[in-house]
């Protein structure tokens, strides 16, 4: 292939793929929302970008996802089960770094077991 009919596949290709993406923005929904709370938006812009992620990645919306059969119930239950187990494992990595930077007073206990965990036996 000559390399001028690679650039006329990579022209028509991007093309195809700004057609693509157009069609899908204007898909989507637009919404004014106030604010009160500067936490609840910024919450609000992760759940945004996450799904701006998710589309990226998958090219479908989770909408799209479930509409489609694409997922059955027992597929998002494992789904949320994954995550949260993920997320156990971050909070327990999140507390080990933390007790790395952090001196705790003489009268803490020393056994590495957390401060509630009183009747475990050697």
């Amino acid at each position: 292939m000559t390399a001028l009919a690679v650039i006329a596949v990579q022209i028509i290709g991007f093309f195809i793929l700004f057609i693509w993406e157009f069609n899908e923005i204007k898909k989507m929904k637009e919404k004014k929302i106030k604010f009160r709370d500067p936490v609840v938006e910024r919450v609000v812009d992760k759940f945004v970008s996450r799904s701006d992620v998710g589309f990226e990645k998958y090219g479908k919306t989770l909408h799209d996802e479930r509409t489609g059969g694409h997922k059955d119930l027992a597929g998002y239950l494992n789904d949320v089960q994954e995550e949260l187990m993920d997320a156990i494992l971050y909070i327990q990595a999140a507390r080990e770094e933390l007790a790395e930077k952090v001196v705790l007073p003489a009268t803490e206990p020393t056994s590495g077991l957390p401060y509630y965990v009183t009747d475990v036996t050697s």
